[in-house]
């Protein structure tokens, strides 16, 4: 009996992870370690510094003020755009492109500034104006009087 609780997982995560390869893998992701980034000015790391990807993730919005303003990306100074991917920041942005522009600002990968991707009713009303536009240089071309 001993020996068979020894075997088993024991965290509800281990058990999930033990069946679930897809979990385990994003754990595995999660778990990525960050290496820190330091003050131009006094070496210094700042505490908030998340040590992997999973405590990027759960950094609040104080956090983010704070390290934007640790490494001089809140308020522009002589030092901002020695960094070496400087940001511009905004303290009413929300807390997701917060996360983002500083996921960015450490030099992590999928965080840079997202493309629009239009709708499919959008590219059909611009390919619409442009048949339209069209048609009336037609007219204006074949009726150059009216």
């Amino acid at each position: 009996m001993e020996n068979q609780t020894r075997n088993q997982p024991t965290m509800l995560g281990d058990r999930r992870a033990a069946k679930d390869s897809v979990f385990r893998e994003k754990l595995r992701q999660m778990a990525l370690p960050l290496h820190p980034l330091v003050q131009l000015t006094t070496g210094d790391i700042h505490p908030a510094f998340p040590g992997t990807l999973l405590n990027f993730w759960l950094l609040t919005d104080a956090q983010l003020e704070e390290m934007a303003h640790f490494y001089h990306q809140r308020t522009p100074c002589q030092y901002t755009f020695h960094y070496p991917c400087p940001i511009t920041w905004s303290s009413d942005m929300p807390l997701e492109e917060k996360r983002r522009k500083i996921g960015r600002f450490i030099g992590l990968r999928g965080c840079e500034s997202p493309v629009r991707v239009r709708s499919s009713d959008e590219i059909l009303e611009d390919a619409r104006r442009a048949r339209v536009a069209e048609e009336e240089e037609m007219w204006r071309r074949k009726l150059p009087y009216y």
